[in-house]
């Protein structure tokens, strides 16, 4: 009660700097009054929510403004009604490409009330080549967190990564090649300027992201471009990735080089991967002529690895060059949560995996385990332990790390976990209930998986309004720093049985190497096959680069 008091007080001295009288939308019909025109919301079906869809954030990155920074929006008088959410970005879809290139929208959502509050962006998840700005639903939790809640479309795939030197300009942030990163910078100058006709708070804002979105907040971290935009951050399922320009020059000629061929503009894809990674006018010519969806196809899903789609480029301007061991982060309060099992969904999506029985034959099953248990091992120790131990010495506040359990005992959570576990994005029905595929559905309707979503919101809510986890949560949730990983209490454990929630303070207590060693100890497959999946299906994701090292030295 009095931390709300508190928080009260100190959002109406903001407000009456702010000016807060600016926040006037009309209870009957949500308009706000922009720069760039009228925007006229929605009250959701129990009119608990205000909602703002598709409301536009740049000029849209269309013809010449393909693979361009976002320009800001023009002044007008026109009137949007923001009633429909707005085109997801040209990506590949399961019955072809979907989308399209004029997508850079954000959708606003805000308790039906009259408070300043804090804001929180949302950056979607699908390996920047996929997803799109509904994946979250805030209409869900908003009330929960009292805040405003935005999330955004950016570009995607080589449309929103592209480091090919005959695209580059004089400006440095188009020769980036990191248009999806100048996007996100984009939205967040427009939240900065016009948050506070929705009632939200500018000098408050938090931003966030899942699975690819919590890799490019990481990566804010460590850009000048995005200095002073945000207050706080929070990652789920995140962790430290960027790609080298010039690694990531050749396998953009390469996956493009056979549209030339295709289209008769080179002899044979040699001649046009040379080509593409010039300078030649035609070159761009003929990039700028290609088809949004002639591009997207030819990157596939990477399955998180960075040869098959690079992206996050170091290029010195938007990503220092020496990527995450920079020592100037923009440190700001920092939550980071991870699942137990995180790589489950990209080990039964391995073509090695694909159509076979894992849990009716033995020896699928046996191979599946193995990757199973020490991918999720990798990748979780990837997405927290790695990130703050790289991070803690040149980081100036405080990093928060957490690892969400629930599904990992199929027994309380239900059958439907026993091949995935605590998988990737496990606590983002915890969020939003809409987003649990239906087999998963009954487990996050127990009474336990209930009262853990409800802890998880409180924890947020605290962070989001105030910069630090709740203080009336037993036990409490302290900073990730090498005091608490000795004591063996650095990471905030949630988790549930079937009737209550459970917390309670560990830490991750092992290293790379000793998994490699655990692999190579395992006796339940032979070492040909043991081998055969450290190199076939484990080899080359964002976590196994030790791993990677290691079994090629053997």
């Amino acid at each position: 009660m009095i931390l709300n008091l508190v928080t009260k007080l100190k959002n109406s001295a903001i407000c009456a700097l702010l000016s807060c009288v600016a926040f006037n939308v009309s209870a009957m019909d949500k308009r706000v009054d922009l720069p760039q025109g009228h925007v006229v919301g929605v009250n959701n079906a129990q009119e608990t929510v205000n909602q703002w869809l598709g409301v536009q954030y740049a000029q849209q990155p269309v013809g010449k403004r393909r693979w361009q920074a976002p320009h800001p929006l023009p002044q007008s008088d026109n009137t949007y009604q923001a009633n429909k959410l707005g085109h997801q970005c040209t990506q590949n879809g399961k019955k072809g490409v979907v989308g399209q290139e004029s997508c850079l929208s954000l959708n606003i959502y805000r308790p039906n009330n009259d408070e300043t509050l804090p804001v929180l962006v949302y950056f979607h998840g699908g390996n920047n080549q996929t997803g799109n700005a509904s994946q979250l639903n805030p209409d869900t939790f908003v009330n929960d967190l009292n805040a405003v809640v935005v999330t955004v479309n950016y570009r995607l795939g080589p449309l929103g990564f592209n480091p090919l030197n005959v695209l580059k300009t004089q400006d440095k942030a188009q020769a980036s090649g990191n248009f999806s990163l100048l996007d996100q910078a984009q939205s967040l100058d427009w939240i900065k300027d016009n948050i506070a006709q929705f009632g939200g708070n500018p000098e408050n804002v938090t931003v966030s992201g899942f699975s690819a979105g919590g890799r490019d907040v990481m990566a804010m971290l460590i850009s000048p471009i995005f200095k002073h935009k945000f207050q706080h951050a929070i990652v789920f399922s995140g962790g430290m990735t960027t790609a080298d320009v010039g690694k990531s020059q050749a396998i953009f000629a390469k996956r493009i080089a056979h549209l030339a061929v295709q289209k008769g503009v080179k002899p044979d894809e040699s001649s046009a991967r040379k080509w593409l990674k010039g300078k030649s006018s035609s070159a761009k010519q003929f990039l700028y002529s290609l088809s949004d969806a002639d591009l997207v196809k030819c990157f596939p899903e990477a399955g998180i690895r960075m040869s098959r789609f690079p992206h996050l480029y170091r290029d010195g301007y938007v990503l220092p060059k020496d990527g995450f061991a920079t020592q100037a982060y923009n440190s700001v309060p920092i939550m980071m949560f991870t699942g137990k099992n995180e790589f489950s969904f990209f080990a039964l999506s391995d073509p090695y995996f694909a159509q076979k029985s894992i849990l009716t034959n033995t020896e699928h099953y046996l191979d599946y385990q193995f990757v199973f248990k020490y991918g999720g091992m990798l990748y979780k120790r990837f997405n927290v332990e790695r990130s703050a131990s790289q991070m803690i010495d040149a980081y100036d506040a405080p990093i928060y790390t957490s690892e969400v359990n629930y599904g990992a005992n199929a027994q309380i959570a239900g059958k439907s976990f026993k091949k995935f576990g605590s998988f990737h994005g496990v606590y983002l029905p915890l969020l939003d209930s809409s987003m649990a595929p239906s087999p998963f559905a009954p487990g996050y309707k127990q009474e336990g998986a209930r009262k853990l979503a409800s802890i998880m919101k409180r924890q947020l809510t605290s962070f989001i309004h105030n910069g630090q986890p709740s203080v009336s949560i037993t036990p409490q949730w302290g900073p990730w720093n090498q005091t608490s990983k000795a004591r063996g209490q650095s990471i905030y454990v949630m988790d549930a049985n079937k009737k209550a929630a459970i917390t309670y303070l560990s830490s991750t207590d092992y290293s790379d190497e000793d998994v490699f060693n655990m692999m190579k100890s395992d006796v339940s497959l032979s070492e040909k096959k043991k081998s055969f999946l450290i190199r076939h299906v484990l080899n080359g994701r964002w976590f196994s680069q030790t791993i990677d090292r290691l079994e090629s030295a053997q």
